[in-house]
């Protein structure tokens, strides 16, 4: 097993924003769906390393995918939000009072449940601050499901494909 370094994490975020740069973002379901990958960095980045360097880099990450895509923080906005509320977000979807966390010893019905938490909040929070009028409350409400499914299923196979075994 690799050892996550600063190093290291700046590189799965280089490759992250530009797996969604240049290749995510050009897939549109359904007309108007686009996936959402990069937040996997901040779902999977391990519990316990430090914590002001996490939300600095999840920060980062979404800064990049605004930098990309002139979205004026947004992705950011979003992605210091779920790396801020995890923890919490972990411990109720996985019902885990310690401070010990691993993802080999949730269930398969945790860890989708903890999935698909997080993935929700960060496209509730981008649909909601970029799209946001009274008037398209459930348009915005449709996007936010669609594209958090379609993002699921992705990152499901991203957590397949890399096989999410360390110990967070």
């Amino acid at each position: 097993m690799i050892s996550r370094t600063l190093f290291t994490d700046l590189l799965i975020m280089m490759f992250l924003v530009a797996l969604q740069i240049f290749v995510l973002n050009r897939i549109t379901l359904f007309g108007k769906y686009t996936p959402v990958l990069y937040p996997v960095f901040v779902m999977f980045y391990p519990f316990f390393r430090n914590k002001f360097q996490f939300l600095a880099l999840s920060f980062l990450i979404g800064l990049s995918i605004d930098a990309f895509l002139y979205s004026w923080g947004i992705n950011a906005l979003a992605t210091t939000v779920i790396a801020y509320f995890r923890t919490l977000i972990f411990r109720t979807s996985t019902d885990t009072s310690t401070d010990f966390f691993s993802f080999q010893s949730l269930q398969w019905t945790q860890f989708l449940l903890f999935l698909s938490s997080s993935i929700f909040l960060h496209q509730l929070l981008v649909q909601y601050v970029e799209f946001f009028k009274f008037s398209r409350i459930f348009e915005i409400l449709l996007n936010v499901l669609v594209t958090s499914a379609i993002s699921f299923i992705f990152i499901i196979v991203y957590a397949l494909i890399f096989k999410i075994k360390q110990k967070v």
